[in-house]
């Protein structure tokens, strides 16, 4: 049974879930198969790589291994289960925290986590489009979330405001790749360089904007910041930096949970 159809085997857990964790039995029987999990699901992600995540099919990732769909059944019975296990095999394990013996706090702690978290969404950014389909249940994305929890250890925050914490850092950063990845796409299809997609907006805006209607707006496009340079990874840093502030000032004020 499908993961989309309920829970699979005897675990109660979803068949997705099963094959993340190896508690479903694959093929032995018969002649060594040519086909392995893992060739199918490095199959499946260099193909959500090369040509985004629509290009792939159970049809599509046997035909690039020279097999048939079928053989493909034998070891993930659905789409959505490959999806998890691509997803899976994409972030990896969570890099290791500073030592405490290093004098690092919770905040660069949870910084770095963040960063690393980052990094991987924008080695895999066709992973962004694969549904959210619950909270994280798969053994790597399980990893992410201790190492989050563990990173705020020391921070004095109840649980349940650790957890708030890791949901607003965690969507920070997704949105953060995801608005990247669109950019990126609609300057690849303009075939202009970034800073010219941006000039060319203000150009337009210029024209179009009223002073009356729009002061600040106005105002804004007056000083000429929109067409200058960023340093490298500004925004995300600026960002980043805004939540642990909001972050500083929960704990001073008593995390209440």
């Amino acid at each position: 049974m499908t993961e989309k159809n309920g829970a699979s085997g005897g675990t109660g857990l979803p068949a997705s879930i099963e094959a993340a964790w190896g508690l479903r039995d694959r093929p032995v029987k018969g002649p060594k198969p040519g086909l392995t999990l893992d060739r199918i699901v490095a199959a499946a992600v260099a193909l959500a790589a090369s040509e985004g995540l629509t290009a792939v099919s159970m049809g599509r990732v046997a035909k690039d291994l020279g097999a048939s769909t079928m053989a493909l059944y034998r070891y993930v019975s659905a789409k959505e289960e490959l999806y998890v296990l691509m997803q899976e095999a994409a972030i990896g394990r969570p890099p290791p925290l500073p030592a405490p013996e290093a004098g690092a706090g919770w905040r660069e702690a949870i910084s770095r986590w963040a960063w690393a978290r980052r990094e991987t969404l924008h080695r895999n950014l066709w992973s962004l489009r694969i549904p959210v389909s619950g909270p994280p249940a798969s053994p790597n994305s399980v990893a992410w979330w201790e190492r989050g929890l563990q990173a705020l250890e020391g921070s004095g925050l109840g649980e349940g405001d650790k957890i708030s914490v890791i949901l607003l850092i965690s969507g920070f950063v997704r949105n953060e790749a995801l608005l990247m990845s669109d950019l990126a796409a609609a300057v690849e299809a303009k075939g202009v360089p970034a800073q010219e997609v941006m000039a060319r907006w203000e150009r337009t805006v210029e024209r179009l904007v009223d002073p009356v209607r729009h002061p600040a707006l106005t105002r804004l496009l007056e000083t000429g910041i929109m067409s200058e340079p960023d340093e490298a990874d500004h925004e995300f840093a600026f960002g980043l930096e805004r939540l642990l502030d909001g972050t500083e000032a929960l704990i001073r004020k008593g995390s209440p949970s």
